[in-house]
């Protein structure tokens, strides 16, 4: 089948900003949501937005106001679902309420009508079995803001059609993004199975090495290529963020995280990052800050540890034929900005150094930092 029509589900920044990128694509696309007044300050964000292109002569004022002519606001449901050829569901990362949107948008659907949600670590196989059509159903993991990252995940559930699978590809092509296929559906999919375990070691490392953040986050930048320190992207992402994700992934998989309370006792504390002022970092005010990381702190910590568990996580992806190298390159790239391949990496610290201090790590606190077979086979 082909896709004209899009309807999106939820009107938030990641919904308002899904529905823009799909109009600027030349879709006709209905955004949907409970309140008008959250479609109203969508449709303002959109139109800035538009705007804001229009100004950096990026598109013409007659191509801004088409775009922006695509996207029609509406509150009643069955209306909004009116020829709607595939749905974008963007609510809120509650089990709960998109079990509610799914039983309501079930009963008004289409038959034909294909379901995606772009959640960011719910189990897409259990949320296409709330619905009559598990085999329309697929998860279309877009990334904060989808008007400016490239990356999108595509992972589809247990009964997911092939051509769905296909359809959805191209779909995301279609919309100038680059898809990433998460060829099964694990716990965190492939980003955020890399980055949520992630932010939970570098705590752990700073426990048992007595190192400031401001060391790791510079090692984390300098050495081991990131756009920015992992304490410091954790803030900008939101601890909020963080720890609702740590809970579900850790529910469904207790082998991808070794949780640390501090990323709790930050939660509870309500010190979510740069949202709050204050998180892992204290910041000054609304402007977004970045942290003061220089490649002389850098030298003070030593990132075999948490380069270990990231190719840990990489590995199992791979021993578990739920991605491959390439795709997890192209991933850690778009999604998490990587400057270099994670295994370019790998070989500049030596594998053998790596499967090393899994093993002694493993000694020390647990069967969470063994070895994957994938590493084993690489490294011999």
């Amino acid at each position: 089948m082909a896709i004209k029509n899009i309807t999106v589900l939820g009107s938030g920044i990641m919904g308002h900003g899904i529905a823009q990128v799909s109009a600027m694509a030349g879709y006709n696309v209905v955004l949907r949501d409970i309140e008008q007044q959250f479609l109203d300050k969508a449709m303002e964000k959109i139109k800035w937005s538009i705007d804001k292109l229009v100004s950096k002569q990026k598109i013409s004022i007659e191509e801004g106001e088409k775009i922006f002519s695509r996207i029609t606001p509406k509150v009643d449901l069955r209306d909004a679902l009116q020829d709607c050829d595939l749905i974008i569901e963007a609510v809120p990362e509650i089990m709960d309420l998109k079990k509610k949107v799914y039983a309501e948008v079930d009963a008004v659907a289409d038959k034909n009508t294909i379901y995606a949600s772009n959640t960011s670590t719910l189990p897409i196989t259990e949320i296409a079995n709330l619905t009559s059509r598990p085999d329309k159903f697929i998860g279309i993991h877009f990334f904060n803001p989808p008007q400016l990252m490239k990356l999108v995940e595509v992972i589809p559930g247990q009964k997911t059609s092939k051509e769905l699978v296909d359809l959805t590809l191209n779909f995301v092509k279609s919309v100038s993004k680059e898809p990433v296929l998460c060829r099964k559906d694990v716990a965190g999919f492939i980003v955020n199975r890399i980055f949520i375990p992630l932010v939970h070691e570098a705590a752990w490392a700073m426990d048992r090495t007595r190192t400031s953040m401001n060391e790791i986050d510079s090692a984390v930048k300098f050495t081991l290529n990131f756009p920015m320190g992992i304490f410091e992207l954790a803030d900008f992402t939101g601890l909020d963020v963080i720890h609702k994700a740590t809970i579900e992934m850790y529910s469904r998989d207790k082998k991808v995280i070794n949780p640390h309370p501090l990323i709790q006792k930050l939660y509870d504390q309500k010190k979510l990052g740069q949202k709050t002022g204050s998180g892992f970092y204290d910041y000054a005010g609304e402007k977004y800050e970045r942290i003061n990381l220089t490649e002389e702190l850098a030298k003070k910590f030593d990132s075999t540890q948490i380069l270990g568990t990231i190719l840990n996580n990489v590995a199992w992806l791979i021993t578990n034929q739920a991605s491959d190298v390439q795709e997890i390159e192209k991933a850690l790239n778009l999604g998490m900005g990587l400057k270099k391949p994670i295994f370019e990496t790998a070989k500049s610290f030596g594998m053998s150094n790596i499967i090393t201090e899994l093993r002694d790590l493993s000694k020390k606190h647990g069967k969470f930092y063994e070895p994957d077979p994938y590493l084993l086979s690489i490294s011999s």
